[in-house]
C-alpha cells in the first residue's frame, strides 16, 4: 500500500471486519472487545494510518436528508407510496429529496449521482423498467450510506429491500377467474427484468397448472407500461382463434383501458371476458363494469421502506433484510359472472 493513504476499509479489510467495527475501536469505543480494539490500533501503527479531518467531519456531520428515487411519480401507485415515505420521514424530523428516472437507467444513473453529491443520510429506491443491473448504487454502498429498494428492487446487492408478495396477489387473482368458469385466461405481463413482474407472471403459472388448465403461452404478453400497447395487446388476444374468457391485467390503467377496447368491440364483460386488474385504483370503481383488482397497500410499503432505512441510518450494523407485504383481492363486477360455465 506504498504511496497510497491508508483508509480505515484498508485496515476492515485486511481484518476482515466491518467498516464501523474499525472506526469504533479507532476511537476506543466500549462496544468493541478489547482484543479487537489492539488488533485494529496495532495494524493501524504499522500501515501510518492517521484519520483523515475532513472525512470525519463529514461522517460525523448528519445532513438530516433522505433521497428518494421513483419511476414515475405521476403514477397512483407510488403516488401513495411517496406519502406513506413521507409521513415517516416527517416525524424523524427529516427532509426529502425527490428524483424522477422517468422508467430511464440513464436519468436513474443521474439521480445517483445528485443524491451524493447532495450527501443524503439514506436512500430510498425502486428501479426503472430499463434497469437490468444496479451497479451503479455501488457508489452510494461505498459511502457506507444505507440503501433501501422497494417494489421494484434489486437481489444483486446486500441491501434491505420491502416488496409486496405479488406471487400470491397473482395467484389469487387467477384463481378467482378460474372459480368464475374462465378456462382460457391471459395475462399482460410487465417488463420481465423487473422482479415484481416475474413474480406476478409466476404466480399466473402456477394458478393455471395446478387448476389443470393448460398453459397457452400464446396468451401471455408484456407490457412497456406505455398506453399504446394496450391497445395492441387487446387487438391480439381478440384476433386469436380461440380468444381468452378472462385477462390478469399487470395494473388497473392497463385493465381499464382494455374493458374500454373490448366492450368497442362487440364483447361483454364479464360475460364474454372477465377482467381483474392490479394495485385498486379509485377510478376503477366507477367504470362499467366496475373493476375487480388486487389492493397492493403503497402506503403502507412506502412507511415500511421507510422505517427500515432509519433503522440501518440508527444502526449501522443492522443486517439486511426482506419485507413481504401482503395484498388483498377486491372483487367487483368486471370478474363476477352469473352464470359459471
Amino acid at each position: 500500500m506504498k504511496g497510497k493513504r491508508i483508509t480505515i476499509k484498508d485496515i476492515a479489510q485486511r481484518l476482515n471486519l466491518s467498516t464501523s467495527t474499525v472506526s469504533r475501536a479507532l476511537t476506543s469505543h466500549s462496544d468493541v472487545k478489547a482484543e479487537t480494539r489492539k488488533l485494529v490500533t496495532s495494524l493501524a501503527e504499522e500501515l501510518d494510518y492517521y484519520p483523515d479531518p475532513l472525512a470525519v467531519n463529514l461522517k460525523q456531520r448528519k445532513t438530516k436528508i433522505i433521497g428518494l428515487i421513483l419511476p414515475k411519480i405521476v403514477n397512483r401507485f407510488f403516488s401513495k407510496a411517496l406519502a406513506g415515505i413521507q409521513e415517516v420521514v416527517n416525524r424523524e424530523g427529516y427532509n426529502i429529496i425527490i428524483s424522477q428516472s422517468d422508467e430511464s437507467i440513464h436519468t436513474e444513473k443521474k439521480n445517483v449521482e445528485d443524491m451524493l453529491a447532495n450527501r443524503v443520510d439514506g436512500l430510498l429506491v425502486s428501479l426503472s423498467k430499463e434497469t437490468m443491473s444496479a451497479e451503479h448504487f455501488l457508489k452510494v454502498l461505498n459511502t457506507e450510506t444505507p440503501i433501501v429498494f422497494f417494489d421494484r428492487v434489486n437481489e444483486e446487492l446486500e441491501t434491505s429491500r420491502v416488496i409486496i408478495d405479488d406471487y400470491e396477489a397473482s395467484y389469487k387473482a387467477v384463481d378467482h377467474l378460474i372459480e368464475q368458469g374462465c378456462k382460457r385466461i391471459a395475462h399482460v405481463a410487465g417488463p420481465p427484468n423487473l422482479i415484481n413482474c416475474k413474480n406476478r407472471l409466476e404466480g399466473y403459472k402456477d394458478a393455471i397448472k395446478n387448476n389443470g388448465i393448460f398453459l397457452d403461452k400464446k396468451l401471455i404478453v408484456f407490457s412497456s407500461y406505455e398506453r399504446d400497447d394496450v391497445e395492441v395487446h387487446t387487438k391480439y388476444f381478440l384476433s386469436l382463434k380461440h380468444p381468452p374468457d378472462g385477462i390478469f391485467a399487470i395494473n388497473d390503467a392497463s385493465a381499464i383501458q382494455m374493458i374500454h377496447h373490448i366492450k368497442k368491440a362487440g364483447f361483454s364483460i364479464p360475460g364474454d371476458i372477465a377482467i381483474i386488474g392490479f394495485n385498486n385504483e379509485a377510478n376503477g370503481e366507477f367504470i362499467d363494469p366496475p373493476l375487480s383488482t388486487v389492493d397492493s397497500p403503497a402506503l403502507q410499503l412506502g412507511k415500511s421502506a421507510a422505517r427500515l432505512l432509519f433503522d440501518h441510518i440508527d444502526n449501522e450494523e443492522r443486517p439486511a433484510t426482506c419485507e413481504i407485504i401482503k395484498s388483498r383481492l377486491v372483487i367487483r363486477e368486471s370478474s363476477l359472472r352469473s352464470n359459471k360455465k
